[in-house]
């Protein structure tokens, strides 16, 4: 007797059902395989045969295989969307955002993280997961988020329209980015601070890539323009909240302290939060975040935050991928989303 490995096979009367082929879509539907094929790669077809191999194909739940499709040598007909942190919330509402345009449209789309932590949290490129998504042929390319080594997916994949959202690419000539506009974000946080009777304003941030320093650069001009540019202060902080408590740590040890804080993102500011609190400052310094995430909306945390409209970020990537595809001109090729500030529980007058 034949051993029964794991339990598979006849023996435990579990046997898969043979999935369907394009060779019995063209049986059922009294047609060739090759007229079957011309139907859904969008040939000319009659209507009278179409409706027929088309109703074959549900009848018989077939799906194309549009993996063996594109190995084949044609193109995918999909949008290969390339998000460079799954664990960022941010760049998972413009997914979603984009996805539910996409799926408006009746337009497939490919989900892949772009890239990998290192052991000390650093993002580096997934060669892997890039290369896999370039056999597979994308029809377009939609990069949430930065990207490092972006330059490599524009050789893997030339020819192919590249839309970059919620990122500054700079030294790259990718189709078109969309973002938050982050000097007019800033500028409100500023002014919203300084209405409220504040001079002394830090910032922390600058560390961490292009919308970083971009960030900062938005907060010297604000500061500048409603003239306090000589009470400026920058401390060097990533978007992480261990490094908005660091940050934060020193600028409460380096002589006068700021009565508030704008931060590069909402998880700093909850850094800051922390390292104020543990000063035995809580409420004493206001403190104003960026992106307005699901946590700055906790009613414990209340974290006043710059709204970039991440939503209809992604919602407008989406259709700047849409246009690419179907050859439109594009009047812009960077959207600059304008932001709204949401005010909270964390900026306060100063004391």
């Amino acid at each position: 007797m034949k051993p029964s490995f794991g339990g598979a096979g006849k023996a435990a009367g579990r046997i898969r059902p043979k999935r369907p082929t394009i060779r019995d879509v063209a049986a059922r539907a009294g047609v060739s395989k090759s007229l079957v094929s011309l139907v859904f790669s969008g040939g000319s077809v009659s209507e009278d045969r179409k409706q027929r191999v088309l109703a074959a194909a549900e009848e018989l739940g077939y799906r194309r295989n549009k993996t063996a499709r594109s190995l084949a040598g044609a193109d995918g007909d999909f949008t290969g969307i390339l998000v460079a942190d799954l664990h960022n919330s941010v760049f998972v509402e413009i997914v979603e955002a984009a996805r539910a345009e996409f799926s408006r449209t009746d337009r497939g789309a490919l989900l892949t993280s772009a890239a990998i932590s290192d052991a000390d949290g650093a993002l580096r490129l997934d060669r892997q997961a890039l290369e896999a998504l370039a056999d597979l042929r994308p029809r377009s390319v939609l990069v949430v988020g930065t990207v490092p080594e972006l330059e490599k997916l524009v050789k893997l994949v030339p020819q192919v329209p590249i839309v970059v959202a919620s990122a500054i690419v700079e030294h790259l000539a990718v189709a078109a980015t969309v973002r938050t506009d982050d000097w007019a974000g800033i500028r409100l946080a500023v002014e919203h601070l300084v209405g409220l009777g504040h001079e002394r304003i830090a910032h922390i941030g600058g560390a961490g890539g292009a919308v970083a320093r971009n960030r900062v650069a938005g907060y010297r001009a604000a500061m500048d323009a409603l003239g306090l540019g000589g009470l400026a202060r920058v401390e060097a902080s990533d978007y992480t909240e261990r490094g908005g408590y660091a940050a934060t740590r020193r600028l409460l040890e380096a002589g006068e302290r700021p009565t508030a804080i704008t931060a590069v993102n909402d998880l700093s500011a909850i850094g800051a939060l922390g390292a104020i609190a543990e000063a035995g400052l809580d409420g004493a310094i206001a403190v104003v975040g960026y992106d307005n995430t699901s946590t700055a909306r906790l009613q414990r945390v209340s974290l006043t935050s710059v709204d970039p409209h991440n939503v209809e970020i992604g919602d407008q990537a989406a259709r700047m991928v849409a246009a690419l595809e179907d050859g439109e001109p594009l009047g812009r090729r960077e959207v600059l989303v304008e932001p709204t500030l949401a005010v909270r529980d964390s900026s306060t007058m100063p004391r």
